[in-house]
């Protein structure tokens, strides 16, 4: 990810400092006033502009995967407002207070990769990462983020990761299965998992032994078509994971 790193006090720019250290190119901005500082925190990798804050957010959306915001959280919402289009291409937002105690996911949580920016900061800063999605709250399977750290790609449309996503954070019962790709996908989940799958999640090795009508949601892992009969009765609720070459 390319990150850039706001701060836009004299005490947050040495926080800053910081956080660029913990991210192999990352790069530095602040107010033209405290160049000085911010040269001395982040060197080679510092760049100051003039003028508000908020007129550099476009720009930052334009160049950078993911902004890390050594502001207040209100005023960050604030500023990023006026600029955001949708989940798929947002970039991710997260904010650390200036006494580095907390990383907070503002934006793209799951498929921007904020929560797992948070969760590399918290450690890396001796912070508390604070995730709010429900999936990390409660430690179950994040729809849209199976397999990424296996190079997993999935097929669905937007209603469909919605309608699956609600029903595992509400405990409905849903098919998860594994016909291809690695078996240690759980374990190395993103933000980490560890403990049994949920409790509404039951595995199977094909998709024909499946009854639809039993689950409010299918998750299958596979390289194969889906058969016609299944692909109309599991119509906008079932998530196509596709593991590839990286498996």
């Amino acid at each position: 990810m390319k990150i850039a790193v706001v701060s836009i006090t004299k005490h947050g720019i040495g926080l800053a400092g910081q956080v660029v250290a913990a991210l192999p190119g990352a790069q530095l901005f602040a107010p033209e006033k405290f160049r000085a500082e911010a040269e001395a925190a982040a060197p080679g990798a510092a760049s100051c502009y003039a003028g508000k804050v908020g007129d550099q957010v476009p720009a930052l959306f334009a160049a950078f995967d993911g902004i890390v915001c050594i502001v207040s959280l209100g005023a960050i919402v604030r500023l990023i407002a006026p600029h955001l289009k949708g989940k798929e291409v947002d970039p991710a937002v997260v904010v650390i207070d200036e006494a580095g105690k907390f990383a907070i996911p503002v934006l793209s949580g799951h498929l921007g990769g904020a929560n797992q920016l948070a969760g590399h900061l918290a450690s890396a800063l001796g912070a508390q990462a604070v995730l709010t999605t429900a999936s990390d709250a409660r430690e179950t399977i994040g729809v849209d983020i199976l397999g990424r750290e296996l190079g997993w790609t999935f097929v669905a449309s937007h209603d469909e990761i919605v309608r699956c996503s609600a029903a595992m954070v509400n405990d409905e019962p849903v098919a998860l299965v594994q016909e291809a790709g690695s078996a240690d996908w759980w374990p190395g989940h993103a933000n980490g998992r560890s403990g049994p799958l949920p409790a509404n999640v039951q595995l199977f090795a094909r998709l024909e032994a499946v009854d639809p009508a039993a689950f409010a949601a299918v998750l299958w892992i596979s390289e194969r078509t889906m058969p016609a009969d299944y692909a109309a009765r599991l119509a906008g609720r079932c998530v196509t994971y596709r593991p590839g070459a990286a498996a």
